[in-house]
């Protein structure tokens, strides 16, 4: 499998791993009015970023590539920035949601396209799968957004 494809994919991990976490983060602090709408929606968003980062992983091993899996190398390759740990607004968690899904769709888009460039069909498909569902989760976002 072609190296940049390997390393595009490794980042798009670290990106969703590191993303992972921060939405724990706004899931344990998220503070305002719909506390428990936004808890809850935090929290479904975090569940099915789990599995987005196994399958991810996954298809790299069944390539017969190494996939990051530790904190330090999530930190060494994302572009998703951490946050502090404190309270945070419920629309502000929101944007912050929002904005790294957008990253994420775009990023899996990216992948995708290197990976049909290359004729690697199952990382091309995980990864239309994914911009589905960034599609869908965006599309959410926004709604509670307007």
């Amino acid at each position: 499998m072609n190296k940049k494809l390997t390393k595009s994919v490794n980042a798009y991990i670290a990106n969703v791993g590191l993303g992972y976490i921060k939405l724990h983060n706004l899931h344990w602090n998220v503070v305002g009015s719909q506390f428990k709408a936004v808890h809850e929606y935090l929290e479904s968003l975090y569940d099915s970023f789990a599995d987005v980062l196994d399958e991810s992983a996954e298809i790299l091993k069944m390539c017969g590539e190494q996939p990051v899996a530790s904190l330090k190398e999530y930190l060494a390759l994302a572009t998703i920035s951490e946050l502090p740990d404190k309270s945070i607004d419920q629309k502000k968690a929101l944007q912050i949601a929002l904005s790294d899904l957008e990253t994420l769709r775009d990023q899996a888009a990216a992948v995708r396209t290197l990976a049909n460039k290359d004729d690697v069909f199952g990382i091309a498909n995980l990864m239309e799968d994914h911009i589905e569902n960034y599609a869908k989760q965006i599309w959410f976002l926004r709604s509670m957004l307007a």
